[in-house]
């Protein structure tokens, strides 16, 4: 490729990061620091941190992520360590399970987490049915403030995001180094917390940094289970009051703060340079074949965690096939008319649709820019390509919430951007939105594929006459066909599960994607729980079919996707 094409590359991707990253933070920035006078203040910060609710809300989000991060770090380092060092039955099949918990949008799963912890759920009616609980004071398991029921329905979403980095981390750690450990007297837990834990240091902090910024901001889980003490929360309530409400832009503007420390201080003490990977290994990694006892307890550990995980997602199911569940262990009676009526209900059967029109304009998108950022990071020598690279992992580091809540402000009526709401259809700001939120995947898979391809086939083809755009057309991409389908399909998949951006700009009836939909049958009565639960099922099989595929095309390399 010239040069002169990889500058116009770099300029145009450049600008569309100003305009549809860069602009809607700073926007929002703006906002909070404009008094009423036109004139900067700090007033209304001030007021935030000396308003008791918005405190609290910010000391609840930490809790959320802080604690979300912990769990799942606890339940997927054990997993990977015990998947790197032994070769037992079934593994294959259990490494492919621990991705279950992606395939269900975790707001969807709060509906199954509280059909077995609620005061009228299974867990509660079990004990009831063994006398160990009075039927007349059934136990509040989730807790007055709902904390406890958002953590366990995030950590039990993401610990996979921690596992696939771990794993990656501990495949790419030179054996020669636990050798030589080994030789001079360093044995057993020692040396995993002497040698191991710090060279995977940087895998774990790219894991948990995205499982962090992602329960810090989460809004559907809070929503589902009434947590409304929480920022995300107190943001999207203050969207109904935006145009003289200062304190939604505050709170945003105190979330990105607070995230990008959070990140910065982490970068600081584990994000070093990964030194297991620094480099080319000096012996090939052997595991070891597990004894039966050793296999007995890999098997358990795989099988016991993936059973608590899918709990949220056989709730789901239940719930989408009951016609009467309370104050029962299992549905009274069982029916499939809600699967039918949820494709027949016209909010669902319209939702669909949009949704299925706004992820494939994103993801056609991202596989345009996608596809040019990678070249330009992998195939060129372009100075400051290694910045173009960042800025495409960007949207994983940046809260979804706070670039919704963005896009909101721009394109408010008199705003600059307002003319991308085409009267009350939200399409061309969604399509964007989608679009910057899920590029990462695309860049990556894409840059994975060109560093696979050998750099001469195109020369090859050129010397032969062809032009660089027409040698990529007709040679490289061909070649890296299948990690261009890994990206898209995960970019397609998580932009029709889109959360923050759908329940934020889809404000119209008419306009809303799928998990707005759910939102709404959700919050609907009657059948509308058991509705929005079938929704939600055939949302977790297309999904389901999307993250295995990717998994299957990029192995190991599919926790590169969710890091920054």
């Amino acid at each position: 490729m010239s040069r002169r094409l990889s500058i116009l590359i770099y300029g145009i991707t450049a600008v569309f990061f100003a305009l549809f990253f860069a602009y809607p933070i700073a926007h929002t920035v703006k906002e909070a620091f404009v008094g009423a006078n036109g004139k900067f203040t700090i007033e209304y910060l001030v007021e935030l941190f000396q308003n008791p609710i918005y405190v609290e809300g910010l000391i609840n989000s930490f809790y959320m992520g802080l604690f979300t991060t912990i769990l799942a770090l606890v339940i997927a380092l054990p997993l990977a360590l015990l998947s790197n060092r032994w070769q037992f039955p079934g593994k294959s099949i259990l490494n492919s399970l621990i991705l279950v918990p992606l395939i269900l949008p975790p707001f969807v799963g709060a509906l199954g987490v509280r059909q077995f912890l609620g005061q009228a759920g299974v867990l509660n009616s079990f004990l009831i049915d063994l006398g160990l609980m009075q039927a007349d004071a059934p136990f509040d398991w989730l807790g007055e403030g709902r904390l406890f029921g958002v953590v366990i329905m995030n950590a039990l979403h993401l610990y996979p995001i921690a596992y696939l980095n771990i794993s990656a981390a501990l495949a790419n750690l030179d054996p020669a180094m636990d050798e030589a450990a080994e030789n001079l007297g360093c044995h057993g837990i020692r040396r995993l917390f002497r040698v191991t834990f710090p060279l995977i240091m940087p895998g774990m902090f790219a894991g948990a940094t995205i499982i962090f910024i992602w329960s810090f901001t989460e809004l559907g889980v809070p929503l589902i289970f009434d947590f409304s003490r929480v920022t995300s929360v107190q943001i999207f309530e203050g969207i109904k009051d935006l145009s003289g409400n200062p304190f939604p832009y505050a709170l945003v503007v105190v979330m990105l703060v607070a995230t990008v420390l959070f990140y910065l201080i982490g970068k600081a003490l584990f994000g070093r340079e990964n030194m297991a990977s620094s480099g080319r290994a000096s012996t090939g990694r052997v595991l070891q074949k597990a004894s039966p006892l050793a296999a007995t307890i890999c098997i358990g550990a795989f099988s016991l965690v993936t059973g608590i995980a899918v709990l949220p997602h056989i709730g789901v199911i239940l719930l989408s096939l009951s016609n009467d569940w309370y104050q029962t262990i299992l549905p009274t009676a069982l029916t499939g008319q809600h699967y039918t009526d949820a494709l027949g209900h016209p909010l669902t059967l319209n939702s669909i649709g949009n949704s299925l029109k706004y992820a494939s304009l994103a993801t056609g998108l991202d596989l345009v820019l996608g596809i040019a950022v990678a070249y330009v990071v992998v195939r060129t020598k372009l100075p400051g390509r290694q910045f173009l690279d960042a800025m495409a992992m960007l949207p994983l580091a940046v809260p979804g919430l706070v670039l919704a809540f963005g896009y909101l402000a721009m394109t408010r009526e008199g705003q600059p951007f307002d003319f991308l709401i085409l009267g009350e259809n939200p399409i061309v700001i969604l399509v964007i939105a989608y679009s910057i939120r899920r590029l990462p995947y695309v860049v990556r898979s894409a840059a994975a594929g060109f560093q696979q391809t050998s750099v001469s086939l195109e020369e090859a083809a050129q010397n032969l006459g062809s032009h660089p755009i027409k040698a990529l057309g007709k040679v490289t991409l061909p070649l890296i066909t299948a990690n261009l389908i890994a990206g898209g399909l995960l970019a397609f998949s998580f932009a029709m599960l889109e959360v923050s951006d759908s329940l934020i700009l889809a404000e119209q009836q008419q306009h809303f994607p799928i998990t707005k939909a759910i939102y709404a049958l959700i919050s609907s009565l009657g059948t509308g729980p058991n509705l929005a639960s079938a929704l939600g099922v055939w949302a977790m099989v297309f999904l389901a079919v999307t993250i295995v595929g990717a998994g299957l095309i990029l192995g190991r390399k599919l926790g590169a996707l969710f890091r920054v």
